[in-house]
């Protein structure tokens, strides 16, 4: 098993310079990759990352000789991931690769490649980690797990430095919890971020929301002072600090949720919900961006292999929310405003989002149920029309029509 250890550093001056020198490094290396792929496709070559590793390392000596003041692993794996960015979209997973611009998602890699014997390899010891050309750093917490350091990754978040450490930990797997209820439903929205089957509902921080005033009141101070000057700087470095304390009390709520969902129950039904979709809505976007829908799947399917849970995806046709978890009939007038209706056929009162999360265990123990490849919330919509920003729910009467992505 790997697992990554993100930790906060406390820099020296020099050590803080030599990390901005290797970041931009990496940033060049790969804008020239990413400008060098794009000339060799309009000649009608195939180009590939190997290829233009190669080709840098036999040019920077002359052409920029600047670039061996950094570790040679920071420019070839940023092209490395030049690589990976491309193979992402030809699976259209992303969109094609841009160029990187200073100062947005800073970072490089710090060690030598494969782990080794040396004066360069990368050490940890308590709080402090020794990089190559950079010597011993301060760290504000300790490494927590034990086992081979395989990657070491620097990165800046607003005016902080951060130290990422890929640690394999080998075999390892998390012990049963016999208490571990069998499956549960997990409905995802925007008043309430999460309603389960069992009930319970779950309240979004909605940090963005939150500190919203703060964040124009500081925007307006920015748009005062003169681009370029020390007091601009000083007045956007208070805007990233808080947009990266925005980031972080969603990524707490998200982490929070799925562990303890991951801990307490066996099979976790969720939506395939169009994120991409649902975003193009003006008046909803920002709501739904709040909430981190994607990041809450991503983090679920991965906690799933810790702790031996499944996640069972529905697919994003299935009607939950029209569907009558007693008896099976279909409201098909519902609209997103009806937050509750009766069923038509049974008279049962139902709640929107309690009923929604009551259909999605279902299909954690239907025997009917057969798989669906589609991963929906992250690939790029290539649809002549134009999605709708909200659940996608076909006014159906069949209700036996059922696909999941497990």
């Amino acid at each position: 098993m790997l697992v990554a250890h993100k930790i906060a550093l406390d820099p020296t001056n020099v050590q803080r310079t030599y990390f901005a020198r290797a970041s931009g490094v990496a940033r060049f290396a790969y804008n020239w990759a990413l400008e060098q792929w794009k000339k060799q496709c309009q000649a009608g070559e195939k180009p590939t990352e190997a290829a233009l590793r190669r080709q840098l390392n036999d040019i920077k000596a002359d052409a920029f000789p600047w670039m061996l003041e950094v570790g040679k692993v920071a420019p070839q794996q940023a092209i490395k991931d030049l690589g990976r960015a491309f193979q992402r979209f030809w699976r259209g997973e992303a969109h094609y690769p841009c160029f990187k611009h200073k100062g947005v998602h800073d970072s490089f890699r710090a060690d030598n490649g494969p782990a080794h014997k040396g004066a360069d390899a990368v050490e940890v010891c308590g709080k402090r980690i020794r990089l190559p050309r950079v010597g011993w750093v301060r760290m504000r917490e300790a490494l927590r797990f034990q086992g081979q350091i395989k990657s070491v990754v620097v990165s800046r978040v607003s005016d902080r430095w951060f130290v990422s450490l890929a640690v394999d930990l080998g075999d390892m797997s998390m012990p049963s919890r016999e208490n571990q209820a069998a499956a549960v439903g997990v409905d995802m929205g925007i008043k309430a971020f999460a309603t389960l089957s069992t009930g319970e509902v779950v309240e979004g921080p909605k940090p963005h929301r939150a500190l919203l005033l703060r964040l124009r009141r500081l925007s307006k101070a920015l748009s005062r002072k003169h681009k370029g000057s020390a007091n601009w700087h000083k007045a956007k470095a208070k805007i990233a600090r808080l947009h990266a304390r925005i980031a972080n009390i969603r990524k707490d709520a998200l982490h929070k949720l799925t562990t303890r969902l991951c801990q307490e129950f066996s099979h976790v039904v969720i939506e395939d919900l169009n994120v991409q979709g649902m975003l193009s809505n003006r008046r909803l976007s920002c709501a739904i961006a709040d909430c981190g829908l994607y990041t809450f799947r991503r983090h679920l399917t991965y906690k799933a292999d810790w702790y031996g849970c499944k996640v069972i995806t529905a697919d994003r046709w299935y009607p939950s929310s029209k569907t009558c978890s007693v008896c099976a009939g279909i409201h098909g007038g519902l609209t997103l405003g009806e937050r509750a209706w009766t069923c038509q056929h049974c008279g049962t009162w139902h709640d929107r989002d309690i009923n929604a999360a009551l259909n999605l265990k279902k299909l954690a123990v239907s025997s009917t149920v057969t798989a669906c490849g589609e991963e929906g919330a992250g690939r790029i919509i290539t649809d002549a029309v134009k999605p709708a920003s909200m659940k996608q729910e076909p006014n159906t009467t069949n209700p036996h029509g059922i696909f999941v992505h497990v």
